[in-house]
Parts: C-alpha cells; sequence; structure tokens
C-alpha cells in the first residue's frame, strides 16, 4: 500500500455557521425566581441581574428589562448598541434582530419556540419554577413607561396596585396586560453593552 501523498492547498471557506453559544449579541436572561411587584424599585432589579450574572460567570452589565421612573424601557441598552447587535438567548440563539426592533410598535413579537433561560439554564416557559408565563415590564407597546402601571416604580406588591405585564404564549414580549403587583412574574435582564465573545457560562 502506498503511502498519501502530500496534502493540496485547502479549500475556500464555506459560509458562516449558526451563532455559537455567547455570539454576536446582547443576551436576554430571566432571573432565577419569579418576582412580585416589590422588587426595592428599579435599582433591586438591576442588581439582582447583576449578582445573578456574576455567579454564572457572564461578565457583561445586565440590567432589569423593566420601565421605571427613572427610565424607559427602550433606553436601556447603549445606543450605540440598539440598531445593529441581535438580541439572544442564553445559548446565543436569535430572539430579535436587533434591541430597537423590540420596540417597532408590534408588542415586541418573537418565535416563542425559542427558548428564554434563566440565569442557571431554564427555561421559563417550561419550568415549573414559573407557574405564570407573564413578564414585568411597565412599558407601553413602544417601550415607554406605563407611569401608573409600574407598581409603584417597582416597590410595592399591593393587590390593588398594577403593573404592565407580558404573556409570552402569546410571542409578545411587550404584550398590554395590566396586573397585580402582588403576582409573581418572570423578571428579564438584558445585557446592556456588547462585549464580546468573552463570556461564559458554567454548567
Amino acid at each position: 500500500i502506498g503511502r498519501p501523498g502530500p496534502r493540496g492547498p485547502p479549500g475556500p471557506a464555506g459560509p458562516p455557521g449558526p451563532l455559537p453559544d455567547f455570539g454576536a449579541g446582547l443576551h436576554l436572561v430571566a432571573l432565577n425566581a419569579p418576582l412580585k411587584g416589590d422588587m426595592r424599585g428599579i435599582r433591586g432589579a438591576d442588581f439582582q441581574c447583576y449578582q445573578q450574572a456574576r455567579a454564572v460567570g457572564l461578565t457583561g452589565t445586565y440590567r432589569a428589562f423593566l420601565s421605571s421612573h427613572l427610565q424607559d424601557l427602550a433606553t436601556v441598552v447603549r445606543k450605540a448598541d440598539r440598531v445593529h447587535m441581535p438580541v439572544v438567548n442564553l445559548r446565543g440563539e436569535l430572539l430579535f434582530k436587533s434591541w430597537m426592533s423590540i420596540f417597532s410598535g408590534n408588542g415586541g413579537t418573537f418565535d416563542p419556540s425559542v427558548p428564554i433561560y434563566s440565569f442557571d439554564g431554564r427555561d421559563v416557559l417550561t419550568d415549573s419554577t414559573w407557574p405564570e408565563k407573564l413578564i414585568w415590564h411597565g412599558s407601553s407597546a413602544g417601550g415607554i413607561r406605563a407611569t401608573i402601571n409600574y407598581c409603584e416604580a417597582w416597590r410595592t406588591a399591593d393587590a390593588a396596585v398594577t403593573g404592565q405585564a407580558a404573556l409570552l404564549q402569546t410571542g409578545r414580549l411587550l404584550g398590554q396586560h395590566t396586573r397585580s403587583c402582588a403576582n409573581h412574574y418572570i423578571v428579564l435582564c438584558i445585557e446592556n453593552t456588547y462585549v464580546g465573545n468573552i463570556q461564559q457560562w458554567r454548567t
């Protein structure tokens, strides 16, 4: 049997593959447990996003996906990353083509078959930790603060006070459902600045 001959030059590169885990994009991730409307304000919610991201080795800055008296949801992401950077789940799967596409007036339509994961890797749409498949957002469909429907700036769980929420099964991240602040709903966190492929998720 003859020896194999020398290898030829490499062929042309093929088309790029799908986004890898932690591919280019802003990650949208849920907190590990549902919360009532009393989150100690927007800073309390932001701090939980920060803590849980750090706990699994994510190095980006994560902010709560909420409007409040301090901010409109549409402005949470850094301006330079709002238009051209896709929004992806924890595994790098595409949820939205860009941050601003969420606020185009269609209620933040997405494919509900693409999972939204918590920081500890559970699918919020199927996991029993979240019996109610709604997210708090406190916003209009355009990402503007809903001043009478954000649980007094996320400081109360009073059953008589309301917050704006969205039912995820409808495939709308900004659906307009007004609910009592006493309910335990999903809270999402968004990576507000793209930091490149330096993030790791410890399994």
